[in-house]
């Protein structure tokens, strides 16, 4: 009896410290997840292996052949001859395909009978997952991914340029350090890349999400430049977090955009990248979506453990320089003299200003953080102005001598906005006054006289009583503004602002410190987002998805410069959801009429007031669900009307701002959208809401923290 209790009470605690072990384990685990921002979920590992295949195993002389929904299923790897042409290469691919597709055929009819060997090998690679209909499904999924090792090595290798730089800028955010090694999947660290859809630089930004932290005008693309394209993409990444709440859900905003992401936790009720991945299901949530983060996480994996892969590597050293403030509009070749630099250095350290600067068509912008090599002589924005000429230094940038127009555009608003009577314009381009201008025509205007700083500080002595000089006026006109009102919570009914024509970008004048004009940067987003929705609707045709799948290093670098797919979505900053819901209604947003939705829908606002029991005069709250009428027209061209007002209002306002920052607001008692406004005057009511989308700025409630993004002109000089 004793001998029982014996054993009885030791394997009680046999039993005990089991449990004991495995709720440390647990906790241990739970601990070291909840410490790892970029986590990797065993689910997920089998995908980050294959990317480190990619990344590490093959060069782009070979590729794998692999099922894109099971990248644990590789079927073989094809190895191209190095000088082989694009046509050589797809026709091997081909007949892999069709080889493979027959397979997969054979043995989902095959039931019982006995395989071949080659078949077998195929089955077997499913393991679990072999069925009949898994493997008749599996036919249409089979795709080609072209090996990157070479431009990985290469990536790794140029990397050690600007690795402090992105450290440092991430540190100061307090943003994680494992964000540093994006630009291997984005761009492999090539601040020269260009894609097909128009991104560009270290951080592939589309030049409508760039525009809002970013100088992107005729002659400055920061986008170019790796440092400021540096702090522009932690910015953009700190936002992403802060309304998507995790790491893996930033990071995959960075390539399916930030409402994107939103949407997919949205609907499926959670923020698990895992079951995002492997169930959400959207037309433009596709195999680069899916694949982002997993991709990002192999190239975490192969940044930390480089010698691992690729032997020993010398690094680029790091960047040296100086940076001083351009103290007015110069050409470069003013600044070569007084710097006493030889041109191909200077472009070398300054990689953001344009060929039209180079040329002299354009000058280097007042503000400008022009980047000197670091020696001996330390510059500053005043000896600079000292050893300049005074005739070398002017108010504003040159202008173009020709025009194109755009839509909305009227040789009215044209002669106000260049200072002319309308008869001269009229005149110097072979019109009748009243003539109608048809969009892309290019017309001959005036050209703004140029005046240096020492001109405008002798007319600013002229009396108030006398008038400036008309060249003056015209160069000094600020924008007109736009109309971006944060009056007040509630979208009231005025007559809407037509959408395809807003009213301010149809009579703004040049800006005089460089930024481009609201018909540019209209043209320039609507331009970003035609790229970005032809990929989608390429790889939705048959065949079209194997067609964005490059088969050399040429055609990757054609497509783009990502490492791995390319993105199929486009990469905005906007997390608000411009669709309509099943029941037919919107939820309001900021900058939203009632007028808007009649105008869209084609209906009067008096049939929308009487389906949603609104009293006439009664205010449209932001954030509220109004229902709609669609008898008129389809939702889909009630979704694209309202996404185009949105993208062209953002686009004509970063037109002439950028975020340069937040800061946080406690609430207090009596807050509310208004009297935020008062602290921010140049802070639209929709760039509030983007930054507070969760946020219900229609009951503010004291001790509500509230993100204000600090936005300032870049007209101002920067």
């Amino acid at each position: 009896m004793n001998s029982t209790g014996t054993r009885l009470t030791g394997a009680r605690l046999v039993g005990g410290w089991f449990c004991v072990l495995a709720l440390a384990m647990l906790l241990s685990a739970r601990a070291e997840a909840a410490e790892d921002p970029m986590p990797r979920p065993p689910q997920l590992d089998r995908d980050v292996q294959f990317w480190i295949r990619v990344y590490t195993q093959i060069d782009t002389n070979a590729g794998f052949l692999h099922d894109q929904s099971n990248l644990g299923v590789v079927y073989e790897t094809l190895h191209f001859a190095p000088d082989s042409p694009p046509s050589e290469r797809q026709r091997l691919v081909d007949q892999a395909r069709e080889r493979y597709a027959a397979a997969l055929r054979r043995i989902a009819g095959s039931g019982s009978e006995a395989l071949s060997a080659d078949d077998q090998r195929v089955r077997d690679l499913w393991g679990s997952e072999v069925t009949p209909t898994r493997l008749r499904a599996a036919v249409d999924d089979i795709r080609f991914q072209l090996g990157q090792s070479d431009r990985v090595r290469s990536g790794l290798i140029r990397a050690g340029a600007w690795e402090t730089h992105i450290a440092e800028t991430l540190a100061n955010l307090g943003l994680p350090a494992e964000l540093a090694v994006l630009p291997h999947v984005e761009s492999t660290f090539n601040p020269n890349a260009y894609s097909k859809v128009g991104a560009a630089g270290l951080w592939q930004f589309m030049r409508s999400t760039g525009r809002r932290y970013m100088r992107i005008d005729g002659a400055v693309d920061d986008r170019l430049d790796p440092f400021r394209s540096t702090e522009a993409a932690a910015q953009l990444l700190a936002y992403n977090y802060r309304v998507l709440g995790t790491w893996p859900l930033a990071i995959t905003a960075y390539n399916h955009g930030t409402a994107g992401m939103r949407r997919a936790k949205e609907t499926l009720g959670t923020d698990d990248i895992v079951r995002i991945v492997r169930s959400y299901n959207s037309r433009t949530f596709g195999f680069a979506s899916r694949n982002f983060y997993v991709s990002f996480l192999a190239a975490l994996d192969i940044d930390r453990n480089p010698e691992k892969y690729f032997g020993p590597l010398q690094k680029q050293t790091e960047a040296h320089f100086q940076e001083v403030e351009v103290p007015a509009y110069v050409s470069v070749s003013s600044l070569q003299h007084a710097l006493k630099m030889e041109p191909t250095a200077l472009r070398a350290l300054n990689p953001a200003l344009l060929p039209a600067v180079w040329s002299g068509a354009q000058r280097v912008p007042k503000g400008y953080r022009l980047r000197l090599p670091a020696g001996d002589s330390k510059w500053s924005s005043q000896l600079l102005a000292q050893r300049l000429d005074p005739g070398e230094m002017f108010t504003g940038q040159r202008a173009a001598p020709h025009y194109r127009v755009q839509r909305g555009d009227t040789l009215a608003a044209l002669a106000t906005r260049y200072g002319v009577p309308i008869e001269s314009l009229a005149e110097l381009n072979h019109l009748r006054t009243s003539a109608h201008l048809r969009p892309g025509r290019v017309l001959t205007v005036p050209e703004t006289t140029a005046i240096t700083l020492a001109a405008a500080a002798s007319a600013s002595s002229v009396p108030a009583s006398a008038p400036p000089p008309a060249s003056i006026v015209a160069a000094a006109t600020p924008p007109a503004p736009l109309r971006t009102s944060a009056a007040g919570s509630a979208a009231r009914e005025p007559a809407p602002v037509a959408a395809s024509a807003p009213a301010a970008a149809a009579v703004a004048p040049p800006s005089p410190g460089g930024a481009v004009s609201p018909e540019v940067a209209l043209r320039e987003s609507a331009e970003d987002a035609a790229a970005m929705e032809e990929v989608v609707v390429a790889s939705t045709r048959p065949h079209g998805a194997s067609a964005l799948q490059p088969l050399s290093a040429a055609q990757a670098e054609a497509l783009g410069p990502a490492l791995g797919p390319a993105a199929d979505a486009e990469q905005s900053a906007d997390p608000f959801d411009y669709r309509v819901a099943q029941d037919d209604t919107i939820q309001v947003a900021a900058e939203e009429t009632l007028g808007h939705y009649a105008d869209w829908l084609g209906v009067n606002s008096a049939r929308l007031r009487e389906l949603n029991h609104l009293k006439v005069r009664s205010p449209v709250l932001i954030g509220r669900r109004i229902k709609l009428d669609f008898s008129r027209v389809t939702r889909e061209v009630f979704e694209t009307l309202r996404h185009e007002y949105h993208r062209e209002l953002q686009a004509a306002y970063f037109a002439g701002h950028r975020i340069v920052g937040t800061e946080i607001r406690i609430a207090r008692s009596g807050d509310s959208v208004w009297t935020l406004s008062q602290h921010r005057p140049q802070l639209p009511l929709w760039l509030l809401q983007q930054y507070n989308p969760d946020l219900d700025l229609t009951a503010l409630r004291a001790g509500t923290q509230i993100v204000m993004p600090r936005v300032e002109e870049v007209a101002s000089g920067g």
